[in-house]
């Protein structure tokens, strides 16, 4: 899809100097109505591209699919405008025979922005999804010498991020190897974590057993529990975690770590997995 950056005429101004005047590029945000089986159940601010990755991870993280023979069809729908034209901004996913359909209490109310991924949740209770995975029982281990080489090669392969500076990355590690298996940006990190996560189940590697999700924005509590939907391991980020997503990945045998830059980083839960001869007890 070639929507994901546009050119805008800008003017930079630097105090005591003359005006420059030029064009930029900057990252493209519109909205995607995701409807399953013909019925809204979400729509969501986001980067044009990988739409069908977004769509199915989004349902791998509300529990309403977990393996990619789950999800029979998704295609844009025609006529989007009153003019009838097609703004590839509507996606209609059709489950496969014996998939449960969601029920109305999973429909998000309102928009869902691309800095609130759990926006329009009708109720507290409903911000928590029960997952198929436990990842308590995920004996992967990660050399912490190898955990820090992650965010530079997460930042290398930003390719939208090195022409705009605005947006979010998220991406899928083996934690064995340090391969990086996918990567995906967008405006929402959100967003960002479902189209890695709709990649996998697409690919039928549910649960992402062994992995590493690697974030450059914080961990809050919305990307812990994906992470966990998805049976995903450990959830790094270059920035801070929220109070509650510590909470939860203690709860839920979660490893978290937060401020992985240059050669440290803070381990908020499951320290047993990151493995360095230096790391002593505090």
């Amino acid at each position: 899809m070639s929507r994901v950056t546009v050119r805008r005429k800008i003017t930079r101004l630097t105090v005591g100097q003359p005006p420059i005047r030029r064009e930029d590029v900057l990252a493209v945000e519109e909205p995607l109505e995701m409807r399953v089986n013909g019925r809204s159940l979400a729509v969501t601010m986001r980067t044009p591209g990988h739409d069908v990755d977004l769509a199915a991870g989004f349902l791998v993280s509300e529990g309403i699919i977990t393996a990619g023979e789950h999800l029979a069809t998704a295609r844009y729908c025609a006529g989007a405008t009153a003019e009838g034209v097609n703004t590839y901004n509507v996606l209609d996913l059709r489950l496969a025979a014996g998939v449960a359909a969601p029920t109305p209490s999973m429909e998000r109310n309102f928009l869902t922005t691309s800095s609130c991924g759990l926006c329009g949740k009708e109720s507290i209770d409903a911000v928590r999804t029960k997952s198929t995975w436990d990842v308590r029982a995920d004996a992967v281990r990660v050399d912490a010498e190898l955990l820090t080489s992650f965010p530079e090669k997460l930042r290398e392969a930003q390719a939208v991020f090195e022409k705009t500076g605005g947006l979010h990355a998220a991406a899928l590690f083996d934690a064995g190897t340090g391969e990086m298996l996918v990567l995906r940006e967008d405006v929402g990190r959100h967003n960002a974590v479902d189209k890695v996560i709709g990649w996998a189940v697409k690919e039928n590697l549910l649960p992402l057993r062994g992995t590493v999700l690697m974030v450059s924005s914080r961990a809050s509590f919305e990307l812990a529990q994906k992470a966990l939907m998805a049976g995903i391991p450990v959830l790094a980020a270059v920035s801070a975690p929220s109070s509650l997503s510590a909470e939860f990945a203690a709860e839920v045998g979660l490893t978290l770590v937060g401020f992985l830059r240059g050669d440290s980083m803070v381990i908020y839960a499951g320290d047993e997995r990151v493995t360095e001869n230096a790391l002593t007890p505090a």
